[in-house]
């Protein structure tokens, strides 16, 4: 009896750190941001780019209006820096927040100290894929604290409260995002919806961490992809005023 009670504690023993292994690798592995990426961390004339507690900050001209971004899933958060960089520099100033592990799921919240740190009166929560997923869970129980939300190939997972307008942008070759997900989450977007479609572009060209598993061939570039991403970001903005 002894000897069979150990060859089971052995061979479960054997499965839990089997188990935790797999998990750490799992977790490991991510999409890293690109070089150029990383040059657009550094600070110039139109933006100061800050390292803080809660990831990064890029502080443009504007005094009144930022956003939260909560970055994809698995993707190195410094990959979204050329994006808001511009975005900063065209006057939305933004928040990068690191997740840990990589995965927005376990920092839906992270914006809450945010919040409470940022004295602006227009302040909107956003993010990519899985961050926007999460960025709009956050939205569904802080609605009265935002001005909107602004989701990058990505949809929400529940319903938003009526006066909480919806940026959608996606690119037309996006091989990753479940578009018939996208659709049925419309139902959960009471408030006004904005959809934009960036023909050409892809699910990973959001961001500068290189090409996506699955993913469809974009035939515009990553600047050009965030080029109007910005440009539909300013427009929703000025259309809250």
């Amino acid at each position: 009896m002894k000897r069979w009670f150990w060859r089971i504690s052995v061979i479960f023993g054997v499965i839990v750190i089997v188990a935790v292994a797999g998990s750490f690798w799992w977790l490991s592995r991510y999409y890293h941001a690109e070089a150029e990426a990383l040059e657009a961390l550094q600070s110039d004339p139109a933006v100061k780019v800050e390292k803080v507690s809660s990831g990064w900050f890029f502080d443009g001209p504007s005094e009144d209006t930022a956003l939260i971004f909560y970055p994809g899933g698995k993707v190195e958060e410094t990959a979204y820096a050329p994006l808001l960089h511009r975005l900063a520099e065209e006057g939305v100033d933004t928040w990068l927040v690191k997740m840990p592990f990589r995965l927005a799921v376990f920092g839906k919240d992270k914006a809450e100290k945010i919040r409470e740190q940022y004295i602006g009166s227009h302040v909107y929560i956003g993010g990519h894929s899985l961050g926007g997923v999460m960025a709009s869970a956050y939205a569904a129980e802080h609605g009265p604290d935002l001005e909107g939300v602004i989701l990058l190939a990505s949809y929400p997972a529940g319903e938003l409260p009526g006066d909480l307008d919806v940026l959608s942008v996606v690119g037309s070759q996006d091989g990753v995002v479940d578009s018939s997900r996208m659709e049925e989450a419309r139902k959960y977007i009471t408030g006004s919806l904005t959809e934009e479609v960036i023909e050409g572009g892809n699910h990973a060209q959001f961001g500068n961490y290189g090409v996506q598993a699955g993913d469809g061939e974009a035939s515009v570039s990553a600047e050009e992809q965030q080029r109007q991403t910005v440009e539909s970001i300013k427009r929703f903005v000025t259309d809250q005023r």
